[in-house]
């Protein structure tokens, strides 16, 4: 009898045990309660800084939409290194495991590697930092990739802003360029920068281009210098903006610098910031933009990584923010995760967004570009202070 019971009370036990095993199943979320997202980024190589960027900005909006209940989001990443063959191995891996949509890619290059893949899938996408038009639009069969997102400005717009943010705030009457020759940021930027300061009267007195990779840029520098240009414009990203304003002073450039959002994180890496002392460039970000929801980012961005943002986790942030608007607003729908159908359901959420986000008030375009103002940041003293809305 003594055995019987002991058998009994193990049982028992084993069975309670499996009871509250299922009770705490059912007290957590439920499958049906997820959507997987993808996330294609550079986590390491060249622009591992951007990639870790744009991916802290959506994990930081990920924790704070799944600690408000109800949906929650599973995020699947895929380090591509900045590499389009990668990026396009990364894509079928992230299809194959069912993601409903995708953030990402970060740079242009492996983005469009991507899209026409994607826009045949009907796998909506937005990247918080590809910035060519070709990213959401072929100009050569005039193809929209209707899938195809983008919480960053278009390369051109940038352009064209700051050739007018030279003309009628820093008074230019001429101006000089140099830009990457072999890179589609810094070729789209130029020429809408060239086009916009042709109709505004805005004299273009030199234009140099260099290879990518290049270190030296004295000769260029020097042409540049002969010219005497009011305003010296550098379409290019922050590494060669650092080397080349130790290179232009040397040279004798006395021109006001500006550039585009590429400059971002110039001040981390420059050895003297008072070679960019006075400059300007362009930004999708300020921390010192006077807004409370900017400052409540900033305050939880530093809470969670003991650092300041930048643009792109900024933007990134606004990104996770609106597909996930959309994901809520079609869930109801009653669409199978990630079926043709639900996807083409928020793409069309996603065409119709109208929402209030760190980087400003966000709506797209016919080529889902987004409608919001340009940042201008100048440096003074070594620090990139707000200059404001342009």
């Amino acid at each position: 009898m003594k055995q019987f019971r002991k058998f009994a009370m193990v049982a028992s036990l084993l069975v309670l045990s499996v009871f509250l095993v299922a009770c705490q199943d059912d007290a957590s979320t439920s499958d049906e309660d997820v959507i997987r997202i993808g996330v294609l980024a550079p986590l390491t190589g060249s622009a591992a800084q951007f990639g870790n960027a744009v991916y802290n900005g959506i994990m930081l909006y990920v924790e704070e939409f799944n600690a408000r209940g109800g949906l929650q989001i599973e995020i699947i990443s895929f380090d591509e290194e900045g590499d389009p063959a990668l990026g396009l191995t990364g894509y079928h891996s992230l299809y194959d495991q069912g993601v409903a949509a995708i953030i990402g890619s970060v740079t242009s290059g492996v983005t469009m590697a991507i899209v026409p893949e994607a826009y045949l899938d009907h796998m909506p996408m937005i990247s918080a930092s590809a910035t060519h038009l070709g990213v959401t639009y072929n100009a050569e069969t005039g193809q929209v990739f209707t899938n195809m997102f983008r919480t960053a400005y278009i390369d051109p717009y940038q352009g064209y802003k700051l050739a007018n943010f030279a003309f009628q705030e820093m008074g230019a009457a001429t101006a000089g360029v140099l830009f990457n020759t072999g890179d589609d940021y810094s070729t789209g930027l130029t020429q809408a920068f060239v086009e916009q300061a042709e109709v505004l009267g805005l004299e273009i007195v030199a234009i140099e281009g260099f290879s990518t990779g290049a270190v030296e840029f004295q000769s260029q520098l020097t042409n540049i210098a002969a010219a005497n240009p009011d305003v010296l414009f550098l379409p290019v990203y922050y590494e060669d903006v650092a080397l080349i304003a130790g290179q232009a002073a040397s040279a004798g450039v006395q021109s006001t610098l500006i550039g585009g959002d590429g400059w971002n994180s110039v001040l981390t890496i420059i050895a003297d910031p008072s070679l960019l002392e006075g400059a300007f460039y362009a930004s999708g970000y300020s921390n010192d933009y006077p807004s409370e929801r900017v400052q409540a980012f900033l305050a939880a961005y530093r809470a969670k990584y003991n650092a300041d943002p930048n643009m792109f986790s900024a933007q990134a942030y606004d990104a996770a923010m609106v597909l996930f608007a959309a994901l809520v607003e079609v869930d109801d729908l009653g669409f199978e995760r990630a079926s043709v159908e639900h996807r083409l359901a928020i793409i069309d959420a996603l065409a119709a967004t109208d929402i209030e986000a760190v980087t400003g008030s966000i709506t797209f375009d016919e080529f889902n570009n987004p409608q919001k103002q340009l940042l201008i940041l100048e440096i003074q003293e070594g620090v990139s202070t707000f200059w404001g809305p342009f």
